[in-house]
């Protein structure tokens, strides 16, 4: 199941989730260049992160500082690609919705939470070493913030059951799926002792679940700083 478009229109140009997902081409551009694709240096490394450990190879310092590159760095073009379709869709309306300037603050956040969830999930000696690389967690919170506000909204989505459908179903629907997805696939990694690489699922539950908690104080806030400037202005 691919989402491809919401039927949800917005009054105002999201220019800043067009400039999110122009940076993150752009990086991945500049990534190609790198050694190792530039993972060890600018990715969120936990063992680098927690314990200062730099594994003999150059890292970015100090180590929290990865937790904001990371988020701009991708491991192929498929997860490029996948992070970018997702923010084009969810993101015009949360940027609408929170304001420009709070859109990019909630994002930014939501990738914290969403790396802190995953990086407490991988201290093993094994997961410790590996780099967490990608957007993902930060859209996480935009999907979590779209499933809070525009549960209702129509998603154009492709259906693969032997042959591709195109349907429409409501936004609680196809992220809620993707949610639980996410969240089972998290457990089982959890289970089968997978924490050397691969998928961060905790990074999605981590940064969906932030959305959702945290889009209505930053409505709130925004909403009580207006209304305060106001007065102030009579």
């Amino acid at each position: 199941m691919i989402p491809f478009k919401d039927e949800n229109p917005t009054r105002t140009f999201p220019i800043l989730t067009v400039l999110i997902i122009a940076a993150n081409v752009l990086v991945f551009l500049r990534q190609q260049t790198l050694p190792h694709g530039g993972a060890f240096i600018f990715g969120a490394v936990p063992g680098h992160i927690v314990f200062g450990n730099n594994y003999g190879v150059p890292m970015l310092e100090p180590g929290w500082l990865t937790i904001f590159t990371s988020m701009f760095m991708h491991g192929g073009w498929l997860h490029l690609g996948g992070n970018m379709l997702f923010l084009w869709i969810f993101g015009n309306n949360i940027e609408e919705l929170l304001g420009r300037f709070k859109f990019i603050i909630f994002y930014l956040v939501c990738g914290v939470a969403a790396a802190g969830l995953q990086i407490m999930m991988s201290l093993s000696p094994q997961a410790a070493a590996v780099p967490m690389v990608g957007a993902s967690g930060a859209v996480a919170g935009v999907l979590g913030a779209y499933f809070i506000k525009y549960p209702t909204a129509r998603v154009r989505t492709l259906i693969f059951w032997f042959f591709i459908q195109v349907v429409v179903l409501p936004a609680y629907i196809v992220l809620g799926l993707w949610f639980i997805i996410q969240f089972f696939s998290a457990m089982l990694n959890t289970a089968a002792g997978m924490s050397g690489g691969g998928v961060a699922f905790f990074a999605h539950v981590g940064g969906f679940i932030a959305g959702m908690v945290l889009v209505n104080p930053f409505i709130g806030k925004f909403k009580r700083t207006r209304r305060i400037s106001r007065n102030w202005l009579q």
